[in-house]
């Protein structure tokens, strides 16, 4: 009986590290298309993040307003509010690809081929230092 029990124990182990062995796997680096559409859903986000805090601003606004009103219905004394920077409407959502920079040598920026022998700024003109082959 004991066996038993201690049998299905090390079963339940053995299949416990077997299962985090597999959590640890290494996953493979995501595609270009879904960095893009991670990017574009972390985009939402964040403007969905302003909405609502821009629907919370108002709301609020319109909590104070009633306040005051039925306050000074019923006579009573209200300080004046803080003053508060207006409610920013994030408008509707637009979403823009960030430009992929080229690599450098792409872009031309790489050095010449050559070393340079003299300084940069001469007063020869150009076709005399490298006249045309």
């Amino acid at each position: 009986m004991k066996n038993e029990a201690f049998m299905k124990k090390l079963l339940i182990v053995s299949l416990l590290a077997g299962a985090s062995a597999l959590a640890l796997a290494k996953l493979p680096a995501p595609s270009d298309d879904a960095k893009a559409k991670a990017a574009e859903a972390a985009a939402k986000a964040a403007w969905a993040g302003k909405v609502d805090a821009y629907q919370l601003c108002k709301a609020q606004d319109k909590v104070a307003a009633s306040y005051y009103q039925s306050a000074k219905a019923a006579g009573k004394e209200t300080r004046p509010a803080t003053p508060l920077p207006p409610c920013a409407d994030p408008g509707a959502f637009s979403y823009a690809p960030p430009e992929v920079a080229k690599p450098i040598e792409a872009a031309g920026a790489h050095s010449p081929s050559t070393m340079a022998t003299s300084p940069p700024s001469t007063k020869q003109p150009d076709a005399v230092v490298n006249p045309a082959k």
